[in-house]
């Protein structure tokens, strides 16, 4: 990214604050002029001094010279002191206002996207939010400075630059001839540390994921005894990150060497030509002073240069991740306009072919049939593709080709929010938001009454289990175990209610007991309405009106249960392999007896 199209990308988000922009502006003007007071009431007491140094009686004016320049001095100060205030003040909102907006527009733009985004390589969750903080943070630091720093620096050195030419045409002219060659040096500095920079944002980001993933992984790399595998993983990882550290420290302060050498260079330069100038009679003894003075403030912004690069080469490289974020239209889910008010929930998959974005063939040559106010079943062994089935038919996922419709209308017509609440879906892992039990629950239906997430957590069978604990409702979700988090869930879908429901192995973190009392719900919920089950549960599959077996992404078989059990496929080895899994044969001994 260039620095125009950073320009043209952080633009709007800044003009929208046109009046604090403005008053910094008028500030910085103001505050420009300020800082060359120091360099002319200098000159005019220098000068005045020598000339009184020939009067007799010079103690006395000499009073009230100092009366003078002390009141000028310390007006100048007070009114730069309101100056540099709003600067700072009017910088600091903007900045604060900024990324406010830039961090609300991003979130906006990733609900937008499919989930073929989120389960892209490139877009793990650490390297995502390491992008997404690095690039606000760069890119509001660029506008807070450019206004705090930047632009005062450049406004100051452009005055100061102009009243050094007024005095004296050549000793402007060394000031002017010095910022190109200084500019030169930066800009090579900043070229040769690109690089480098970006080598970093890449060692920052697998960094951040490592670290989510040692906790996320925590229980599984403890009982495997393995802390020192992924210790050394990091340790390789901060070697790589402090070499590229040291390379660009090591960078930086070369080129900080040579810049300084060339600045005592034009502070020489000026010191010998001002002292011919006075010596030939040209100019006072003041103007020495005048011209180091107005020289420091010229040379001011070229010392801040390499800072500036940096934070701007900083929002030139986090930026580009950031808007790559922002910008990835192709990603958008799409979303139809037809909604069905009488919706029945009869879909049909035509010829459907799907690969995940990673490349991982899911299915291939898809055609079945799911009939309203039935019970369908999809039966095959992990990475069969029965869940990416369901993912297709809740528009998470786009077939590559064939057609996908509902009640007789392509899926990709219909409305996408329409369509989802119109769908009930419960996993095999349901996610629970950091929140309370009853935020949790009517997530379902945002606008429930308390006594409807009762209800539904009574259906879920999780109502006892809540009112036992010291804060009820109130207890945070995250805190109860992985069976009870799957009943929230369900109690979710049950306060929704929705006419079509998924369940993807909706009980299999579940106890025995609490397995059949969700059976019980789920058995409840069912009737008449159009449902969908992948399970490994005998009785679940049983229960079902219409079966399909699927084997590496094709359908084998379909059926029902007795239809499909004597083709002696796929289907009977899943089958009996369930049964021989929950030792059927023992169990009705047991009963018998």
């Amino acid at each position: 990214m260039t620095i125009f199209q950073l320009y043209k990308q952080i633009k709007p988000y800044v003009t929208k604050y046109r009046t604090l922009v403005i008053a910094t502006l008028l500030l910085t003007l103001i505050g420009s002029f300020a800082a060359q007071i120091n360099a002319l009431i200098l000159r005019y007491t220098v000068d005045e001094i020598t000339n009184l140094l020939n009067v007799p009686d010079k103690l006395s004016r000499g009073w009230n010279l100092l009366v003078f320049i002390s009141v000028v001095l310390l007006a100048k100060e007070l009114i730069y002191t309101f100056v540099q205030f709003g600067q700072k003040f009017y910088g600091e909102k903007l900045r604060i206002y900024v990324a406010k907006d830039l961090a609300q527009t991003v979130i906006d733009k990733i609900l937008t996207y499919q989930l073929s985004f989120f389960t892209s390589q490139d877009n793990e969750s650490g390297k995502l939010q390491t992008r997404i903080d690095r690039g606000i943070e760069s890119l509001t630091r660029l506008v807070q400075n450019f206004f705090i720093d930047i632009l005062p620096l450049f406004a100051n050195a452009i005055v100061a630059l102009a009243f050094m030419f007024q005095a004296n045409f050549y000793v402007g002219l060394v000031g002017l001839v010095l910022v190109p060659i200084y500019f030169v040096i930066t800009q090579r500095q900043a070229l040769k540390l690109g690089g480098w920079r970006r080598k970093m944002r890449s060692y920052r980001e697998s960094k951040s994921q490592g670290i989510i993933s040692i906790i996320e992984s925590i229980t599984v790399i403890k009982s495997f005894n393995r802390e020192t595998i992924e210790s050394n993983k990091q340790l390789e990882l901060q070697e790589s990150l402090t070499a590229n550290q040291m390379q660009t420290r090591k960078t930086n302060f070369m080129y900080d060497g040579i810049k300084s050498f060339v600045e005592q260079i034009g502070v020489v330069i000026i010191i010998i030509l001002t002292s011919y100038l006075v010596l030939s009679g040209q100019m006072t003894i003041g103007a020495i002073m005048f011209h180091i003075l107005l020289f420091n403030n010229v040379s001011a912004p070229i010392r801040q240069l390499h800072r500036i690069y940096d934070e701007m080469n900083d929002a030139l490289i986090y930026s580009e991740s950031y808007f790559e974020i922002l910008n990835a239209n192709y990603e958008i889910e799409r979303s139809g306009s037809y909604k069905n008010k009488s919706l029945k929930g009869y879909f049909q998959l035509k010829n459907v072919h799907f690969s995940y974005p990673n490349g991982t063939k899911a299915l291939t040559d898809i055609n079945l049939e799911i009939k309203p106010n039935r019970i369908t079943a999809l039966v095959g062994l992990s990475g069969a593709g029965k869940s990416t089935i369901i993912n297709l038919l809740d528009k998470f996922y786009r077939p590559q080709k064939g057609s996908i419709l509902l009640d007789g209308v392509s899926l990709d017509d219909y409305d996408t929010r329409f369509l989802r609440n119109q769908i009930g879906l419960v996993l095999q892992k349901n996610h629970i938001f950091n929140g309370t039990i009853e935020e949790n629950i009517r997530y379902g239906k945002v606008d429930a009454s308390f006594e409807e997430i009762e209800e539904a957590a009574k259906k879920a069978y999780i109502h006892e289990q809540i009112q036992k604990l010291p804060d009820g409702y109130q207890t945070k979700a995250l805190n109860l175990s992985g069976g009870q988090q799957q009943r929230i869930a369900i109690a979710r879908m049950f306060l929704k209610n929705p006419p079509i429901i998924f369940l993807d192995e909706p009980t299999a973190s579940l106890d025995a007991i609490a397995t059949e009392q969700i059976k019980n719900s789920l058995d409840a919920i069912k009737k008449n309405r159009t449902v969908v089950i992948i399970s490994h549960s005998i009785s679940q599959i049983i229960d079902a009106d219409y079966i399909y077996a699927l084997k590496e992404g094709r359908i084998f078989e379909s059926g029902n249960h007795d239809e499909i059990y004597r083709l002696g496929g796929v289907y009977k080895e899943i089958f009996d392999a369930s049964a021989r899994s929950l030792n059927i044969e023992k169990i009705a001994k047991t009963y018998d007896d």
